[in-house]
């Protein structure tokens, strides 16, 4: 099998040449490996591993070699990377996790996203979401209808609307 690579990277590297760090923290589950892997051999590549010039260990992309290694690959874009000390690698193998979880979405806009895509021609387990995440967050996320607002009707047509929000009292004007 061969997989697209659109991301920049110093190298072509051998899967058996890479060595994952045996410390590393994050686990990963086979359900979110299938999912990577479904989505590099659709998208290609685009993110590269990242090795360790100092220690010759992966430090950023565990999970897609894993992906890799399922979708039976010979070869993996890799990004070389200079580390002064032990510290400062594993600083940012944690941080390259972490950094992500602190990320907030916003759920309106994603789910507005999300139904732009579900056309029934676009295979949505690209997203990262599975059939019970999307059915969740659609219906979690109702964005308000016409009938939100209270309209005050009771000044003339050609006069500006006025509209209350009935959970902040904020008016607005149309």
């Amino acid at each position: 099998m061969e997989v697209k690579v659109y991301t920049a990277h110093d190298e072509m590297r051998n899967i058996e040449e890479l060595k994952p760090n045996p410390r590393n923290p994050n686990k990963h589950p086979e359900k979110q490996i299938d999912l990577l892997a479904k989505i590099i051999q659709e998208q290609g590549w685009r993110t590269p591993i990242t090795v360790s010039k100092r220690s010759g260990l992966i430090v950023r992309g565990h999970a897609r070699l894993e992906a890799a290694q399922k979708l039976g690959l010979k070869q993996v874009p890799v990004d070389l990377q200079e580390y002064e000390s032990d510290e400062k690698e594993w600083a940012d193998t944690i941080a390259d996790n972490k950094i992500a979880e602190l990320a907030q979405i916003d759920y309106p806009q994603l789910k507005d996203i999300l139904q732009d895509l579900d056309t029934g021609d676009f295979d949505m387990d690209l997203t990262g979401f599975d059939i019970d995440d999307l059915e969740h967050l659609f219906a979690e996320y109702e964005m308000p209808g016409d009938d939100f607002f209270e309209v005050d009707d009771s000044e003339p047509k050609d006069k500006t609307k006025e509209m209350t929000c009935p959970e902040c009292g904020h008016v607005f004007r149309q």
